[in-house]
């Protein structure tokens, strides 16, 4: 399957899937005008990869800053997708980065974990610049 890559702009953000090398990342802000058209795509590709896949080891890196209300709403359907992946015999190591200031991050990440048992959760704080 094709590598996915979408640049960022200033309210979306950077797209970094390698589903060659298993690696997928969401970098910088997320607040795009339709959430829904921006990562409907993105999510579509993914359950496409996913659904041909059967005993892998799948890296996730998440590093939003800031995401909007309905981001928050396709990124729980992204990770949703890849909760039934593992579900399904998968190992998705799912890397959750926040600024160590950032509580609300922090705590969506953790909440992400509880709702999502199967995903080999980690939380990782970033040095505020």
């Amino acid at each position: 399957m094709e590598n996915l890559y979408i640049a960022p702009t200033p309210s979306s953000p950077e797209v970094d899937f390698q589903f060659d090398a298993r690696t997928l990342s969401l970098r910088g802000e997320s607040y795009p005008e339709n959430a829904a058209a921006f990562y409907g795509d993105i999510i579509a590709r993914l359950k496409e990869f996913l659904g041909a896949q059967s005993g892998i080891t799948l890296e996730v890196n998440i590093a939003l800053a800031y995401f909007n209300s309905s981001s928050t709403k396709m990124l729980f359907n992204l990770i949703e997708a890849l909760s039934n992946a593992a579900e399904d015999g998968n190992a998705v190591r799912l890397n959750w980065f926040h600024d160590e200031e950032d509580d609300t991050i922090l705590e969506f990440g953790q909440e992400l974990s509880e709702d999502f048992p199967a995903l080999a959760f980690v939380t990782r704080a970033i040095e505020a610049s």
